[in-house]
């Protein structure tokens, strides 16, 4: 594991010191892939495009990142910017110096990227009891999980204490980075989209005249865009209790993913329509 983590410090260092010049541009890259920009920028553009691709896209994240956090705890993945601090493995030598930035301080462990679970075709009508299982399922495992390796003197959250001593910034640590707080963000954003589809308002919505369609998701997107992200991404959660911090971002992105699944397209759905009775 040692010769796998050096190959990651090594291949860090080697894009800091030959690729400055692009430095803002990986920092661009990182933040497009990370997961709350699927969840607050993809998703509601694609919903109102084509919703059975937005769908699919929920379900990727969710259990990929699932499945990510799963293998990292098994694998006790380490991340370069602290096992570079840490490790015998250079000996005498020198270490590379590898330099940090806000996205690197994140408290899970690194390494492993999970593989992306094959499409079934549950998901495209999956009920809102289905949903509700699959939460309780991955939320309960986790859970149990990490209760059976603490009963056996493993403490699956070490991440945190590394992060808070290595990190050059502690401002730069964030709690919405630990484990448990993507856990529930994630199953938040599940919940969300489960409790919308099965809301009378998502039907009502999808009874939009053909005429209409392309003004509606038109609408639909430019209001689930500046909705999710000036009520919802924009909003800071108190960060003083963590257990209140989860409970708080579930409910959050939960709410999120409700407005853009249902209440945006229904309210755009009756303005069209009030719209199309004052014409007549």
């Amino acid at each position: 594991m040692d010769l796998l983590h050096s190959a990651g410090v090594q291949a860090t260092s080697y894009l800091q010191e030959n690729f400055i010049d692009f430095q803002e541009w990986f920092i661009f890259i990182s933040k497009v892939a990370d997961l709350r920009t699927t969840f607050f920028i993809f998703f509601p553009i694609w919903f109102h495009l084509q919703d059975t691709v937005a769908i699919c896209l929920i379900w990727v994240a969710v259990i990929g990142d699932w499945l990510n956090l799963v293998f990292k705890w098994i694998l006790f993945g380490e991340r370069p910017y602290w096992w570079v601090h840490e490790t015998d493995f250079y000996g005498i030598s020198t270490p590379p110096v590898i330099k940090q930035f806000p996205l690197t301080c994140e408290t899970g462990p690194g390494m492993v990227v999970a593989e992306v679970f094959k499409h079934v075709q549950f998901i495209y009508n999956a009920s809102l009891w289905q949903y509700t299982r699959t939460i309780v399922f991955l939320f309960g495992f986790t859970l149990g999980f990490y209760l059976l390796l603490r009963m056996l003197g493993v403490d699956l959250l070490w991440t945190l204490e590394k992060a808070h001593k290595w990190c050059e910034r502690p401002e730069w640590v964030h709690i919405d980075t630990t484990p448990f707080a993507s856990l529930l963000r994630n199953l938040g954003v599940l919940f969300g989209l489960g409790l919308g589809l099965d809301s009378p308002m998502y039907s009502a919505s999808c009874k939009v005249q053909p005429s209409r369609r392309l003004t509606s998701r038109l609408s639909c997107i430019l209001a689930s865009l500046f909705i999710l992200h000036l009520l919802f991404d924009s909003l800071e959660l108190p960060a003083d209790s963590e257990f209140l911090f989860y409970i708080l971002s579930f409910g959050k992105n939960a709410c999120a993913h409700i407005c853009a699944v249902a209440l945006i397209p229904y309210c755009v759905s009756w303005l069209l329509q009030r719209t199309e009775k004052k014409v007549l």
